[in-house]
């Protein structure tokens, strides 16, 4: 009798599949898991870098500690001990989540909102679009619409809040001196590395309360989840042996109070008055006085009203608002001129013959809705490379305050730049876009604009990638023509606007101190 083997390996190829077909439907983003590491260089000198809005690091007053030998010191010890001699496997996931860096993990949390937030409101019945309304955040349409200009403030403020909170605990840091817990007492054992810097305040707390303060602000319907988040650094801290409980308290004291008087700025930036759509007429016979004579129209239907049309009023962080008119590009090509037909004729052989390549491009950068737009894009990429290099948290937060103020700027000054000269989008010629249409003018790019201005902090900050952050830069622009919603004239000016915006943010950190 022959054995029939055809029935298991039937079987065995079955399994397989239904493996595969389950892991295929899986569509859970898996995170590379982010160590912890003792920083390469603990900066002791920070204290006295150059903050963003606060005048001193000694602004904010940050009162002396217990000594160590004093019986209140001795009793938190004690405490600590206890805490962190057994901890269950979930504190120990918390722990570890969060030794990847306070200001690491913030600025994720900041960039997850924008994409849960970057939803533009749907129209209603009546064909209008309702507007989000900070004091219902949670109604229907939420608040806020995280859009690029949105997301890229919000980030700013909040890694300047970081950053100018690190500056004054590192000045408190190293005027106090307070060893370690682990090394005031041998028997506490950190479940984390322990550098050598002093631990008065601690700098998580203060990063905690500064992000929590900054982005309740800007995400008013996620507090709980806010305050929970805040609430699980704290304790991991202890957790981990890493702070007693005064560290902690006197962190979240100096964050709370730098990141209100941050907020203070953000109450008089503009940008309460950054969606002024009466102005909007105003800007299209501008444009058609400077030779547009076929202005942008909104592609959606029923019609969108164009998104933050003064956002190019609010005040930039690097200069002052009357650079933003300076750093204006030269005027886009006539409607109909050679220069123009030849970039149409370009996008049209694009559609007609787009490779794989292309677009792979076009969706690796589209940062469109439900994503953290093309500035959440690049602070990531410059999160990445700061916990590359093993930054400590407050150089880590100055990389992203450079960073993300760039990015700010350069949201501003493309904003302007778009409804100075309301130019038409490729798409009122024809054209079909599988990226979404922005509901915006074309010229200038904002990817490029946005990319560039990164791109060149970024090579300053790392000099030996440059190279690699220019060429992400060029290619984040050619996507936007993959995709088919922007001319290479659009590009190729949004790229030398933003080199020039991220040049005025690396002025600033060349004399900031903290290269010296």
């Amino acid at each position: 009798m022959k054995t029939n083997t055809f029935l298991p390996s039937y079987k065995v190829l079955l399994v397989g599949l239904l493996a595969f077909i389950i892991t295929s439907c899986d569509k859970t983003i898996q995170e590379p898991i982010i160590p912890a590491y003792s920083p390469s260089n603990v900066d002791a000198n920070a204290g006295i870098w150059k903050t963003y809005v606060l005048t001193s690091p000694a602004e904010v007053d940050v009162p002396a500690p217990s000594a160590t030998n004093s019986a209140e010191y001795q009793a938190e010890l004690s405490s600590l001990k206890q805490i962190s001699s057994a901890l269950t496997p979930d504190q120990k996931q918390k722990v570890e989540y969060w030794g990847a860096g306070a200001v690491y993990r913030w600025n994720e949390i900041a960039r997850e909102l924008a994409a849960r937030y970057n939803l533009p409101p749907a129209a209603g019945p009546d064909g209008k679009y309702p507007l989000p309304d900070a004091a219902n955040p949670l109604a229907d349409p939420k608040f806020p619409f995280a859009n690029p200009p949105y997301t890229a403030r919000a980030m700013a403020y909040l890694s300047v809040a970081q950053y100018d909170a690190l500056v004054t605990a590192w000045h408190y840091k190293y005027k106090y001196n307070r060893m370690s817990p682990a090394q005031a007492e041998s028997s506490i054992k950190a479940a984390l590395p322990v550098s050598g810097i002093p631990t008065y305040p601690s700098e998580d707390a203060v990063v905690a309360a500064a992000s929590f303060n900054v982005l309740k602000a800007m995400f008013p319907g996620e507090v709980p989840y806010l305050e929970a988040k805040m609430k699980e650094h704290q304790e991991s801290r202890l957790w981990a042996g890493m702070n007693v409980q005064s560290d902690l308290a006197a962190g979240a004291v100096l964050g709370t109070a730098v990141a209100a008087k941050v907020m203070g700025r953000a109450k008089t930036d503009g940008m309460s008055s950054s969606n002024n759509q009466s102005m909007t007429a105003g800007m299209i016979e501008n444009a058609k006085k400077l030779g547009v004579t076929e202005p942008w129209v909104s592609q959606e239907s029923p019609a969108r009203p164009p998104m933050l049309p003064t956002y190019g009023l609010v005040t930039p962080w690097n200069f002052d608002k009357a650079t933003v008119a300076k750093l204006r590009p030269e005027a886009p090509p006539a409607v109909g001129s050679a220069e123009f037909n030849k970039a149409l004729d370009e996008l049209k052989s694009i559609q007609k013959n787009q490779t794989r390549e292309q677009a792979r491009i076009a969706n690796f950068w589209s940062d469109g809705v439900g994503s953290y737009t093309p500035p959440g894009h690049w602070l990531r990429t410059a999160a990445n490379a700061a916990h590359d290099a093993r930054y400590s948290e407050v150089r880590m937060a100055r990389t992203l305050a450079l960073v993300s103020t760039a990015l700010m700027d350069a949201g501003i000054c493309c904003w302007d730049v778009k409804f100075w000269w309301y130019y038409p989008r490729p798409q009122q010629y024809g054209l079909k876009t599988t990226v979404g249409t922005p509901n915006f003018p074309s010229y200038t790019s904002g990817h490029s604009t946005f990319s560039a201005a990164a791109a060149e902090v970024l090579g300053h900050i790392f000099p030996a990638q440059a190279k690699k952050f220019a060429d992400m830069a060029l290619e984040a622009s050619n996507s936007r023509m993959y995709g088919l919603i922007h001319y290479r004239f659009d590009c190729e000016a949004g790229l030398k606007c933003g080199k020039n915006i991220g040049s005025y943010a690396v002025t600033r950190a060349k004399a900031d101190g903290a290269d010296q």
